[in-house]
């Protein structure tokens, strides 16, 4: 990687590991709860919104889980942005479960053998005990509380896309559908992209949806395009994807830029 690279991934790492904060959006009617996990060794704070019909129905509804998922980070406005869809009738009524942070860069990174991430990011795996704690102790926790369908995804930017990418490639029984704004693909010497191929084999016989786009960062584009690619090739048939390239966005910029036209493809398609 050339020295110019080297330094603005190092600066992506830097902001991707630190736990995320967003510009305040006005906090829609929630409901939260906290959960003693004994996958993460912690309590962890869940925060919950449902549709409006929720009250006045009996019907059961799909769920949207999303990392980065704290009030004081990403929920309130994609929870507003679902509002706003649903009030337009451009998705279906969804549940939306937002898990907020408490250490970012453990909980979203796998393994790594690259040696230099350990300064920036844990490369302990905790993104499998995060994993563990979503799919065996979260899923029955909703689903305790909730009137919900089987049907479960999960939407994330940067850090958490990647989280999301791995869960895809890695784990894809995991949810049925998957959201990922510029996924920090990089980690691990761009790990996930290196070995897609094989990774893809696993998607056989299960019907999964993916939809993930690329801002103009370079150490992130190169890879999201190189994935594209290899989908393009390679993807078995079972699965429905579709990319994103916008190099008119930056990193900071994606996910508000991207996030009404990822959640219509993907939950009208």
């Amino acid at each position: 990687m050339k020295n110019k690279n080297y330094i603005l991934l190092m600066l992506l790492f830097v902001f991707a590991c630190g736990n995320k904060s967003q510009s305040q959006d006005p906090i829609p009617k929630h409901d939260s709860f906290k959960i003693e996990s004994k996958q993460v060794n912690e309590t962890r704070v869940i925060t919950v919104w449902t549709p409006p019909s929720y009250e006045s129905s009996n019907e059961s509804f799909p769920v949207l889980y999303m990392p980065d998922g704290g009030i004081k980070e990403d929920f309130p406005h994609i929870a507003n942005t679902i509002a706003k869809l649903i009030k337009e009738k451009s998705i279906p009524p969804i549940i939306l479960v937002g898990i907020e942070n408490t250490v970012r860069g453990r909980d979203l990174t796998g393994v790594s053998e690259v040696k230099e991430d350990e300064e920036y990011c844990p490369i302990t795996d905790g993104a499998n005990d995060f994993r563990n704690f979503i799919t065996q102790e979260l899923f029955l926790e909703i689903d305790k509380k909730y009137r919900t369908t089987n049907k479960k995804g999960i939407i994330g930017e940067s850090l958490a896309g990647l989280f999301v990418m791995e869960t895809f490639m890695q784990k894809p029984e995991s949810f049925d559908f998957y959201i990922a704004m510029d996924p920090s693909l990089w980690w691990n010497n761009h790990y996930l992209v290196r070995n897609a191929n094989t990774l893809l084999e696993k998607l056989a016989n299960k019907e999964i949806k993916l939809w993930f786009a690329g801002s103009r960062t370079e150490d992130i584009s190169e890879y999201t395009n190189e994935l594209a690619k290899v989908l393009k090739s390679d993807a078995p048939n079972e699965l429905k994807w579709k990319y994103s390239d916008e190099p008119n966005e930056k990193h900071n910029t994606i996910f508000r830029a991207t996030k009404e036209k990822a959640l219509k493809w993907m939950l009208n398609e």
